[in-house]
């Protein structure tokens, strides 16, 4: 029986920010803590100011990261980010989001992280 065809996209790129909290003192960190929630904020505010269609920005959860984090990741495409600023925010909507194109410096790799990528739920 053939397979009916995906419907298309709702989203040309799905970008997920971790917002994940844990509290203050855990061993693994976590995103929150590190300003991703403001960082959110703003990447979604200048998404905005530059009219980038068919782009949409959401809030995760844990995205397994914390040590690298704030982490965001972009779909389709399934490129992470670690980031620490509203620039480098800026290069990854100019470079990625508006380009097509990667930003070298503030990509992650599966092996990144204190288990090489194979994290245990």
């Amino acid at each position: 029986m053939p397979v009916a065809a995906d419907p298309p996209p709702y989203y040309r790129l799905h970008v997920f920010v971790c917002s994940n909290r844990r509290p203050d003192g855990h061993p693994r960190g976590s995103c929150a803590a590190k300003n991703s929630e403001s960082l959110r904020n703003y990447l979604k505010a200048r998404a905005k100011e530059l009219g980038l269609a068919g782009v949409r920005i959401n809030s995760a959860g844990c995205l397994d990261r914390c040590e690298l984090g704030p982490t965001l990741v972009v779909y389709p495409e399934g490129v992470w980010y670690g980031y620490r600023t509203a620039e480098d925010l800026d290069e990854i909507l100019e470079t990625h989001l508006l380009r097509g194109g990667r930003v070298r410096r503030l990509m992650l790799r599966p092996e990144d992280g204190p288990d090489g990528g194979h994290a245990v739920a």
